[in-house]
Formats: structure tokens, sequence, C-alpha cells
């Protein structure tokens, strides 16, 4: 008999943080011998930010599952393609369909509040004129982005936000990986960054596997570790 080896994890941060966010899921998934990565997402596009997951999924030797919070979900569902990809999570997460941007699918539904929160900046690009990131203003970022992880922590997190660029908004995906690929999905029940029925209807669209944890926040890979690590666990032991 012969057993496929055990996934890779592969964790994708989404806008307004960073992998160490994945600080607590990585330690759990460690702590049960899974191998895990989590790159930085350069969160300037939709399709260049896929093309780099992509391409860290595909440098590593064997199969691999794809995480993604909030934005990086986006990224997951067109990344996912790969061939040595055999599974998608989402986590808090965008899970769009071939042709559709995330701004499209947020607009179906009453906006979060994060969207009259967020702060727009320039940035100077090779070419052409300055283009426009955003980030969660610092006084709404709390209550928005982390209402429950603590606040000297969310302190900390609101001044070093990785900006997202304004153009992702609008980029649609090129393919959706979940309609070949199985999926599972957290929705974190009192997000206010994205409105957990955009969560529900796009996990639901996929045929997900889903789990909702009641009470969670945008934030709950930092608040709620070990039931998002028991989720990709889940996802590991199905492929494996």
């Amino acid at each position: 008999m012969t057993t496929t080896p055990t996934p890779t994890v592969v964790l994708v941060h989404g806008a307004f943080a960073d992998a160490a966010g994945w600080s607590g899921v990585i330690a759990e998934l460690q702590g049960h011998g899974i191998p895990v990565i989590a790159p930085p997402n350069p969160l300037r596009g939709l399709a260049s930010d896929a093309a780099y997951v992509a391409s860290v999924a595909s440098r590593i030797d064997g199969p691999v599952i794809l995480v993604g919070h909030s934005y990086g979900g986006a990224l997951i569902t067109v990344a996912g393609t790969t061939e040595n990809v055999v599974g998608l999570v989402y986590v808090a997460a965008y899970v769009l369909d071939e042709g559709e941007s995330f701004g499209e699918l947020q607009g179906r539904f009453p906006l979060s509040p994060l969207v009259s929160n967020l702060k727009q900046w320039t940035y100077p690009v090779e070419s052409g004129d300055p283009a426009v990131e955003v980030t969660i203003a610092a006084d709404a970022f709390p209550s928005v982005f982390a209402a429950d992880v603590p606040a000297d922590v969310t302190k900390v997190l609101a001044v070093s936000q990785r900006p997202l660029a304004a153009a992702a908004f609008e980029e649609t995906a090129a393919a959706a990986a979940w309609k070949t690929k199985p999926s599972w999905a957290l929705v974190a029940g009192a997000d206010e960054a994205i409105n957990p029925e955009v969560e529900r209807f796009g996990a639901k669209r996929a045929g997900a596997t889903v789990v909702e944890i009641e009470g969670a926040s945008h934030a709950v890979a930092l608040s709620q570790p070990k039931q998002v690590a028991d989720l990709i666990r889940e996802a590991v032991r199905a492929t494996s």
C-alpha cells in the first residue's frame, strides 16, 4: 500500500497584516508534525500576487494545501490551479468565482465597517502616475479587524499594517480552483472587516466544508489559532 506524503501547508496572509499573524497557527501545525511555510504576500494586485503564491507552491516538492486569510482567499482561488495543490482552506476570506472581483462580490451584500474606515495614500510606481494604496484608520483598526484580540496587541498591529493596492479591489480572478480541488472554509461570525454573509456565500458556492466560529473577529487566526489549525489539519488528513 502506498501512502501520500503529508501536504505542506502554505499560509497566505491578507491585507493590513503580515505573516506573523499566523504565528499561533504555525505553532499548532508544527506541534502535529505538519510542514508549513508562511510567505510574504506582496499586496500589489490580484494577478501578480496570485502568481507569486503559485510560484511558492510550485517550488515545494510534494502536495500543497493553500490557506488564505481575507484577501489571501482571492489569491489561493487563482493560485490553487497549480498542479501540486491538493486542497484550499479559506479563513475569514473571499472565495471568488472566475471573472469576479472581491469588490464586486462584497458589493452584493451590506458593506462592513471596514469600507468607511479605509484611508488612501499614494505610492510611486516605475511608470506613470503614483498608484493608490489603502490602510485601515488606526483608531478604527481594533474594532474593525481584531475586536477579540488583546488591546496591547491591536495597538501594535494598527501601526504595522501592510497596505493593499487599491487596484486589487477591481481585479478579477482568472480561475476558480475550488471547482476542481476540495475546499474548507472558516467563517468568522463577528467579522467587521468582511461581512460574514460574504464568507458564507462564497463557501457555500464552492461546496466547501464549513466551520463557523461565533463571536470571532476578522483576526481569527490570532485569536483562535487552535480552531483554525484544527480545520487545516482536517484538510491535511483528507488529502494525505
